[in-house]
Parts: structure tokens; C-alpha cells; sequence
């Protein structure tokens, strides 16, 4: 059913037809309407058979969440920003223990300062906490995702997490398909759980682990993360048959096939990205994009294909490694191992600053001429950063200086005297 709506209300209504048992989840801008909408849901009596579980923190909805799975119950939870820090131990241990948790992240800056705009630094600051992690480009996706997710958490035991950049996605209203109940029945089957918690047959679960074994259970979990770059485009290529629509995968291609320049990104900036690409492609520039959905695992093969036979490599991040520049760049520079062509690593985005068409246009020209730095900063504002450096070199360090100390030591060592 096509349908206006936000783009939050319409992944709530996707999370209700994927018939969860359990939902927990504390408000945190901007994923605050995902969980009201699930919550309207569950009290209405639309989404029947779902216990809503209100909580005091972000750490008790995903440790809420890690004992309603570990008890065979089909869960999901939500959050943003500092609230998925907050939450960051039971992250680790939702992975740890194998449980089959879907999350959505509303993708938002981290502070300080604060900010509640969007850009990548939360969920990758969680990139190898154990979950899976798929980025939508658009609220088509973001609804879709959710759906596979889902089914791809189940079939691994293993958490994951949707991303969606917060209001860019969020809070827009876009035209949706909605699939019905029956539709997305026959692709989610009735959740059947691994591992449960049950007093008739007790056992123990996240209990001690000593040397002689921990690293085998760390590889079991990196095995899941292995055997998810299979499953992946086999569960995007049966929801394809099942709704009529491709969503997903690892990877997509954009114009790529004959490009010299390729650019690479996550999430909703590849829309812009594309828009750019037909224009200059137009004018003759032979330009192309590779959207990674799957951020982890790591789709290592499949960036290696698409992006071997070009010249130059422009990877677009909404996240910034401090000291060392892209995350993202990383992977995509592991991918192309021994092969020789150039790369760019674009910080962009950061704290929801628009990226524009214009901006894109310059930067790509630039990287074709091959005139970009090694890490480059979109619209960075280089004179008001020069006048802060030299602000900061013309004051002395915070707190008192050593003449200073002296003097008070002396008026101390006097009074006591």
C-alpha cells in the first residue's frame, strides 16, 4: 500500500508487522517518534501479542531487551547518539551472548559540543561491538531493512542494527510502500530461538570465560559476521521476489561499471551523490558511485570488484577518526589491497552540515584532477580554524603558571609560620 508518511512512523509500522513480542526503548532525538509510533501501535491493539516495556535509561531498554530475547521472545529497541554510549556495555554483551536483537539507530552526532544533527559517529563508534549494521539510503529502505533484519538476525543469533540518518530520514515525509501482514508473514517466520532461558531446563548463559577459551568464542562471533556476507544478498534477493523490489544487499553499483572516479558512501547522501554523477556525467566526466549498505560485515570482495578497474576512489564520510581521518576508508583501502589506484578520504556532513550539489560538483572535479589531499574536509571553514589556532597560541595553558604557583606556595608556607 503506497502511503505519505514520516519516515520514522513508517519503519514503526514495519517493526508491527514484523510481530514483535517485547519492545523497550527510552526517547532520544531523533528516534523519538519510531518508538511513540510502536508504542500507539501496541496500545491501540494493532500490534497484538507485544508487551511495551517502559524504562529509565537507554542501558535498561537493551539490557530489558537482552532478557526478553535470552527468554525466546522475538525484540526490538531503538535509540541515538549518546544514548547508544550509554548503553554501550550491553551492546557488547547482547553480541557477546548471541541474541538475535534488532535496533534501530537514529543516526546522530556525538558531544560534546552537543549537537542533535546527523551524522555517522554513533553507530561507528559501536562497528565492532558483534552487531551486524546496515545503512538505508531512503525511508523505502530504512521500512525494508527492518523487515530483512529481522529475518537475518534469527537466522545467524546475532544482533542487528538498522541506520538511518536522523531527520534527513527520520522526520521526512516521503511516499512509502507499505507491505501488508500476509506479505511480510511469508517472508518473517514465526521466531523460534536458539537458546532460552527456562527453568525447567536451567543453563548459563555470559558466564566466566578464561584464556584457553575466549579467543574461539571471539572467532565464533566473527564466524557469524563471515557467514552474514552470504546471507545478506541471498535474503535481499528473496524479499525482491517476495516484494516486488530490490532493498539491501551489500553493495550497489551507480554508473560504476566504466568510471575512472568512483565515490563511495553510506546512507541518505548517496541521493545528492547520484544527482551530481548524472550531471557530470552529462558534461562527459566519467564518474560513478558504490553505496555500501552493509557496513558490517564488511563486504571486502565485493568493493574490491566494483571499484578495481577505476582510477581514483573518493570515499565520502559522515564520521570523523580523530588523528587519522576516515573509518569508512579503511575498509574500502583494505578492499583494494595491491591494487594501484588513488584514494581519497572526503569528511563531510559532520553534525548535520548540508552537503550540497555544488560542494559535491567541486570536490569531484578536484578529484578527477587528481588536486586533492590525502584527507580533505567538505567546506571547511579555514579562516575561522586559523583565527582559533592562533587565538589558542597567543593564551597561556589553563590553570596557574609557575611564577604563580610560587607566590601562593610562599603566601601558604608564611601562614602556617
Amino acid at each position: 500500500m503506497l502511503k505519505q508518511t514520516e519516515g520514522s512512523h513508517a519503519v514503526a509500522e514495519a517493526i508491527a508487522l514484523c510481530r514483535p513480542q517485547v519492545i523497550c526503548a527510552y526517547p532520544i532525538t531523533p528516534q523519538t517518534h519510531i518508538v511513540e509510533g510502536v508504542g500507539e501501535l501496541v496500545k491501540s491493539g494493532e500490534l497484538a501479542g507485544c508487551e511495551f516495556i517502559n524504562v529509565e535509561s537507554e542501558f535498561a531498554a537493551l539490557s530489558v531487551a537482552i532478557g526478553a530475547s535470552a527468554a525466546g521472545a522475538r525484540t526490538y529497541t531503538a535509540t541515538s547518539s549518546q544514548g547508544l554510549l550509554f548503553m554501550a556495555e550491553a551492546v557488547y554483551n547482547a553480541a557477546g551472548l548471541g541474541l538475535p536483537i534488532v535496533m534501530t539507530i537514529g543516526n546522530r552526532a556525538i558531544g560534546a559540543p552537543i549537537n542533535i544533527w546527523n551524522d555517522h559517529s554513533d553507530s561507528m563508534s559501536m562497528r565492532d561491538a558483534g552487531w551486524i549494521q546496515l545503512y538505508a539510503e531512503t525511508n523505502q529502505e530504512a521500512l525494508d531493512l527492518h523487515i530483512q533484519a529481522f529475518r537475518l538476525a534469527e537466522e545467524l543469533s546475532c544482533p542487528v542494527m538498522v541506520c538511518m540518518d536522523g531527520f534527513i530520514l527520520t522526520h521526512a515525509y516521503d511516499r512509502v510502500d507499505i507491505p501488508t501482514q500476509a506479505q511480510v508473514d511469508a517472508f518473517l517466520p514465526p521466531f523460534e530461538p536458539r537458546q532460552v532461558l527456562d527453568p525447567s531446563e536451567p543453563v548459563s548463559i555470559g558466564a566466566m570465560v578464561g584464556p584457553e577459551a575466549f579467543t574461539e568464542v571471539r572467532y565464533l562471533a566473527h564466524h557469524k559476521q563471515l557467514r552474514a556476507l552470504s546471507l545478506i544478498p541471498q535474503l535481499s534477493a528473496e524479499f525482491a521476489m517476495h516484494f516486488g523490489r530490490k532493498s539491501g544487499g551489500l553493495i550497489r553499483g551507480y554508473r560504476a561499471e566504466d568510471a575512472e572516479t568512483i565515490v563511495v558512501a553510506l546512507g541518505s547522501v548517496m541521493g545528492t551523490v547520484q544527482e551530481v554523477v548524472d550531471d557530470m556525467r552529462k558534461a562527459g566526466d566519467r564518474i560513478g558511485a558504490v553505496s555500501i549498505c552493509s557496513f558490517r560485515p564488511f563486504p571486502l570482495s565485493e568493493l574490491r570488484e566494483a571499484l578495481g578497474h577505476a582510477k581514483r576512489v573518493v570515499v565520502l564520510e559522515k564520521c570523523l577518526a580523530d588523528g587519522l581521518g576516515g573509518i569508512v576508508s579503511d575498509g574500502v583501502r583494505k578492499s583494494l589491497s595491491g591494487i594501484e589506484l588513488k584514494g581519497y578520504t572526503v569528511i563531510a556532513g559532520l553534525g548535520g552540515r548540508a552537503i550540497t550539489r555544488g560542494s559535491l560538483r567541486q570536490l569531484f572535479q578536484d578529484a578527477a584532477a587528481d588536486e586533492l589531499e590525502q584527507v580533505t574536509f567538505l567546506d571547511l571553514d579555514a579562516d575561522l580554524v586559523s583565527y582559533e589556532l592562533e587565538r589558542e597560541g597567543r593564551l597561556r595553558r589553563t590553570g596557574p603558571t609557575a611564577e604563580a604557583l610560587l607566590r601562593r606556595l610562599g603566601t601558604v608556607a608564611s601562614r602556617i609560620a
